[in-house]
């Protein structure tokens, strides 16, 4: 009798996030289609949050799947220092094309966390170049931006991060502008400017993912970035998450009218088929590593940079995205939301409910509010036993489904989340 995948896995891996003692077996996933995944022992799972909102077009997308099969043929990888190829050169010169004009150039990294941390560099190495002691980065409380050094700097101080403390680099956090607090949190960012070694501002757009689902108006984001532009502040907005569709628009960055100096992304950039980090950035940036000295240029690379079939991946998921059919699946999504939205108000067990685009986030009524709340694992466990895969944030539960997921199945978790809030309002 053979094991199973879950016991053969408990066995030799060790996954993220995850109390390997207390953890249960994991799922054996054998499949995947659209918006659902296939355990070995026969169940179906609606993915709800696109496997950490990378899916965005769904599983096994057949047309992803063909241009990748097609590099694999051509050419597998070859190294990007001193050499380039196909694949990277379109991508590059597509993805420039849908960024805010300001953007001029591309560096491919290897997943979101990279993409931030070259970002960081980039923009300390800007002032660097020039001689300019500038050496202090602002970020927004509760900001998650990766898990390397540079990214868990400019993160939440937190439980993630606390091994790690005194290794990590000062950062000016700034609390987040959510509505009533706009003016206080524009006095704030003033005050701070008013200091003359800030070097860089880097903050999710719109919407802070591993925070819960925090959302803010590009109206107030537009002030903010007026003022760092009026100080000579380098902008970073981190799309890792937010970009691709995640919030109605391409990116979330289309919402504004401030152009950032450096953009990042990952995550649905191939439509979750290949892991792949890019950093963007204006000319002004890249201009100001040009020089007849070397030790100017950016020493950074990874040994898969810009790899072909990541590249083939992220080619044909732009393929998809720029299709006429992106935006009336994503403009359904949101409706869809919007709906559910207005039958969740006033009843028992919610305490808020927030919207961006295809990104729902529902904040259930406990005794308080944590990561780590047990109320966390009721609920997952609960939507897995009706068959959707949602990963609350402690009592937030969020959707980020694949643009493909149909009315019928977003109805399915729609229901979930309504089982999970009788249960909440009985519990609590």
């Amino acid at each position: 009798m053979h094991n199973s995948l879950s016991e053969r896995d408990q066995q030799v891996n060790w996954h993220p996030y995850t109390q390997m003692q207390t953890a249960p077996p994991p799922i054996g996933i054998v499949r995947g289609e659209g918006a659902v995944l296939y355990s070995e022992d026969g169940k179906e799972y609606i993915d709800a949050v696109s496997s950490w909102w990378v899916n965005i077009h769904g599983h096994a997308h057949p047309h992803i799947a063909e241009r990748v099969s097609q590099q694999l043929h051509t050419l597998e990888h070859v190294i990007f220092a001193g050499f380039t190829h196909a694949p990277a050169v379109e991508l590059s010169e597509r993805l420039l094309k849908l960024l805010p004009a300001n953007q001029s150039r591309v560096f491919y990294t290897d997943n979101g966390s990279t993409a931030v941390e070259v970002a960081l560099k980039m923009a300390l190495q800007f002032w660097f170049n020039q001689g300019i002691n500038k050496t202090k980065i602002i970020a927004f409380e509760g900001s998650y931006h990766g898990d390397t050094f540079g990214a868990m700097s400019v993160s939440e101080r937190s439980v993630f991060t606390r091994p790690f403390q005194q290794y990590l680099f000062d950062v000016a956090f700034l609390p987040v502008p959510v509505p009533d607090q706009e003016e206080a949190v524009l006095a704030q960012l003033e005050k701070l400017l008013a200091q003359e070694d800030i070097a860089a501002f880097v903050f999710e757009p719109l919407v802070l993912g591993t925070a819960g689902m925090v959302m803010y108006s590009p109206e107030i984001m537009d002030k903010l970035l007026a003022l760092c532009r009026e100080r000579n502040v380098v902008i970073i907005a981190d799309e890792v998450m937010t970009g691709f569709g995640r919030t109605g628009k391409r990116f979330a960055c289309d919402y504004l009218n401030q152009e950032p100096d450096l953009m990042c992304f990952s995550k649905g950039i191939t439509g979750g088929t290949m892991a792949l980090g890019v950093t963007t950035c204006s000319h002004q940036i890249y201009a100001s590593f040009l020089s007849e000295d070397k030790t100017k240029a950016l020493f950074h690379g990874h040994s898969y940079t810009a790899n072909p079939i990541a590249c083939a991946a992220a080619l044909a998921s732009l393929d998809l995205v720029e299709a006429a059919e992106f935006q009336e699946n994503l403009t359904c999504i949101s409706s869809s939301h919007s709906a559910f939205v207005k039958s969740l108000v006033g009843k028992p067990g919610i305490k808020e409910i927030r919207q961006t685009g295809t990104i729902l986030a529902v904040e259930f009524e406990v005794d308080q509010t944590s990561y780590f709340h047990t109320l966390r694992d009721d609920l997952y466990n609960l939507a897995l036993d009706n068959g959707v895969l949602l990963r609350p944030l402690g009592n937030i539960v969020y959707v980020l489904p694949p643009y493909c997921i149909t009315s019928a199945q977003l109805n399915q978790v729609y229901g979930v989340i309504e089982k999970m809030r009788l249960f909440v309002a009985e519990s609590f």
